[in-house]
């Protein structure tokens, strides 16, 4: 496609001129002082966005090629400009990219300074299906008894935004807005902001504000969830050394100190996520409220430390976490205040400190690590426990920047307490209160498509029962 030269001057102009009023004349011969482009062209001229041809004349009248267009667009490109004219830069170099990185322009480096804002995303379908021994509490702790199975499937399709906006060379505000549909069902929620915070990137420093992302060191036995609050992270980056601090508040209903099973477990797999239509199926132990749900949000200070060095060869850390909740002390029985003698013997106990190692050796594609945490408030299901082994560079899920092709496999056994895997990954495989053995498998078919599966087959902690679940997902990110 040609553009005439009376249209990429105008477009030249828009982006790359300056607003100054400049002295000197046109160097055209065949631009008259009384054309209407003159002062454009002296403009351009002057900041050294066009240059001519060899017998000082503009040619205006013909059609400039590609190329032409995008030497031009990326003389303005050195130019620094900022507000309209930025954006106006940003199609430009969209519609000329192959060609300004042809004449050696880095674009992808220029991109957080052109896109003022980045989209990116996922659409993710996720098939659940669990099978649990229903569990009825006869008395009060650890006696029950099972009567049957329930199994359950659940059918949940996201729609994902996660857009960046560039503040400067070190600041970024991030956020992730989701909705959910219910195939099952035919119904949807509104689209809900999930996480949005500002991050600041120095060398071997990094500092978060905001409703953010909370996945620490242990791999997900302790924490996958979000929080509001602040971060700092520093230490030495290119040796594998970190430190973060974090500290904040988590939303009412993420934490509840009870035992999980010591309701009806059909009803308590997946009662964390607020489009689920068994949150309340178990009743309500470790979240009493005066108006007998959880309304107030838990407190909480913590620390990683963290060596992973790239390359082969042994990688851990150390994590401590300090939560404060009255859901560890109370829960709603029939609407009556009682003390949660399901967190601690006493029942008066509010508060958690969750100690945890994480340790693990790197060899080429295979990965053999384990993760331990306990929490010392509390006196039941208070440990967290899991071994795993994999083989491949795909582990989990994917990303955008996955290639077709990539691949993992991995197994291993896995110990949630309820006490102390507080709000762990633990809706995909093993889930809080149980214990058993666990297998995965991810797979790229496609750039950015990742297809993943996982299997838990086990027993619940305290108490009989049995429990397994089949899940899996397709990810396509943009």
């Amino acid at each position: 496609m040609k553009k005439t030269v009376a249209s990429a001057l105008a477009a030249a102009f828009v982006v790359g001129a300056s607003a100054t009023t400049f002295a000197a004349a046109n160097p055209f011969s065949d631009v008259p002082a009384g054309h209407w482009a003159y002062q454009s062209v002296a403009k351009l001229a002057q900041a050294g966005v066009i240059e001519g041809y060899g017998d000082n004349t503009f040619r205006g009248d013909r059609n400039i090629t590609r190329y032409e267009m995008a030497q031009m667009i990326a003389k303005a490109m050195a130019k620094n400009p900022s507000g309209v004219t930025k954006a106006e830069l940003d199609r430009l170099a969209a519609e000329f990219r192959d060609e300004l990185e042809a004449l050696g322009v880095r674009v992808a480096e220029l991109e957080k300074y052109a896109d003022k804002i980045q989209w990116f995303g996922k659409i993710e379908y996720t098939y659940k299906n669990h099978k649990t021994d229903n569990v009825y509490n006869k008395q009060r702790r650890r006696h029950h008894s099972t009567d049957g199975h329930t199994r359950v499937k659940q059918d949940d399709w996201i729609f994902r935004f996660e857009p960046v906006a560039h503040v400067n060379d070190n600041w970024t505000l991030r956020a992730r807005i989701d909705a959910h549909v219910d195939l099952s069902r035919d119904n949807s929620t509104d689209f809900e902001l999930v996480r949005g915070w500002a991050q600041g990137d120095y060398d071997n420093f990094q500092v978060k504000v905001g409703r953010q992302p909370l996945y620490t060191n242990e791999d997900g036995i302790v924490w996958d969830t979000e929080y509001t609050g602040g971060e700092i992270t520093f230490g030495n980056f290119a040796k594998g050394f970190r430190a973060t601090i974090y500290g904040g508040r988590l939303a009412a209903g993420k934490v509840g100190g009870s035992m999980r099973n010591s309701g009806s477990w059909n009803g308590r797999q997946d009662g964390v996520s607020s489009h689920d239509r068994w949150a309340n199926a178990a009743g309500s132990l470790g979240n009493y409220s005066e108006s007998g749900d959880r309304t107030d949000p838990s407190s909480f200070w913590a620390i990683n430390l963290q060596y992973t060095p790239e390359g082969d060869g042994l990688f851990g850390g150390l994590g401590y976490y300090h939560i404060k909740d009255d859901d560890f002390k109370y829960y709603n029985l029939a609407g009556v205040k009682a003390p949660n003698v399901f967190y601690s013997k006493s029942g008066n106990a509010d508060k958690a400190q969750i100690w945890s190692v994480n340790l693990g050796y790197r060899f080429g594609k295979a990965q053999i690590w384990g993760a331990y945490a306990k929490n010392s408030k509390a006196d039941y299901e208070n440990k967290s426990w899991q071994a795993l082994i994999r083989y491949g560079d795909l582990y989990g899920g994917g990303n955008q920047n996955t290639h077709k092709g990539q691949w993992a496999v991995w197994a291993g056994y896995k110990e949630l307490g309820s006490n102390a895997s507080l709000c762990a990954i633990n809706w995909d495989d093993a889930y809080a209160g149980t214990r058993g053995f666990v297998c995965g498998a991810s797979w790229a078919p496609m750039d950015r498509i990742v297809v993943l599966a996982k299997y838990f087959k086990g027993k619940y902690i305290e108490g009989p029962g049995d429990a397994e679940r089949i899940f899996g997902r397709v990810e396509f990110f943009y």
